[in-house]
């Protein structure tokens, strides 16, 4: 079992940037592809991006494409989610998750979230 915890999240002004964390309770961590997902509210959960197991590939939705990359370090057990130019429709909570770099990304472990907020 994985357990995952985000930190990082809060308000920003739009243009702004923030950085997710993703610290993972096991050291099996480095066996798995992590990924990044939001949900707004009303809205469904959507994949936001992923990272495979050594952080030679990453794939993200165009929708964040060219403002967000994921580094990940295998040797602390976090991900990051790194967010630039930051847009109000960004605004969501954001989960990271523990899986296989399939299409779609297969999540077999979640986190529990944290809020990010850009203002306008």
């Amino acid at each position: 079992q994985v357990q995952l915890e985000e930190s990082g999240g809060g308000l920003v002004q739009a243009g702004g940037s923030l950085r997710l964390s993703c610290a993972a309770s096991e050291r099996t961590f480095s066996n798995y592809a992590m990924g990044w997902f939001r949900q707004a509210p009303g809205k469904v959960r959507e994949f936001v991006g992923a990272i495979n197991w050594s952080g030679s590939r990453t794939i993200f939705a165009d929708s964040v494409k060219g403002r967000f990359t994921i580094p990940r370090d295998n040797a602390k057990n976090t991900v990051y989610l790194q967010m630039n130019s930051l847009k109000p429709e960004d605004s969501a909570v954001y989960y990271c998750a523990a899986g296989d770099l399939a299409t779609p990304f297969k999540v077999i472990y979640w986190g529990q979230g944290t809020q990010v907020t850009v203002s306008s």
